[in-house]
């Protein structure tokens, strides 16, 4: 059975807990970045499912793009096999571009995600 790890950092986050089921996906909600980073070192999923946030001069500034950087540097070194799923705002998806340039990305859907679109990144 394919595994599965939505990281829901926000209240927007779609909810696809019984799409995933249907699909025949175990998915494992983790309500933060740094929840996440720990179980990466534990365990493997075939998927994650996260939103992309742009560091607009905040913290993320210089170093980082956005609020996925580390989860991506992580997963180079304890689970290179993953395949991220990126939702991200309209407003915002200009800013992929240059975390792409960086790090290998399965799917970048635009919000609103539709489930055919991400069954189709599933399925890909």
């Amino acid at each position: 059975m394919p595994t599965l790890l939505s990281i829901i950092e926000s209240p927007t986050f779609p909810n696809f807990g019984r799409f995933f089921q249907k699909l025949g996906i175990e998915e494992t909600q983790i309500p933060s970045m740094r929840k996440a980073l720990s179980l990466l070192k534990k365990q493997q999923p075939d998927f994650i499912v996260c939103e992309f946030s742009y560091g607009y001069g905040n913290n993320y500034a210089g170093v980082n793009i956005c609020n996925l950087d580390v989860m991506l540097h992580t997963l180079e070194k304890y689970s290179p096999d993953t395949r991220v799923i990126v939702m991200v705002d309209k407003s915002e998806r200009e800013y992929v571009d240059k975390l792409i340039e960086l790090f290998p990305l399965h799917a970048v859907i635009t919000y609103p995600v539709k489930a055919s679109e991400m069954k189709q990144a599933l399925n890909t």
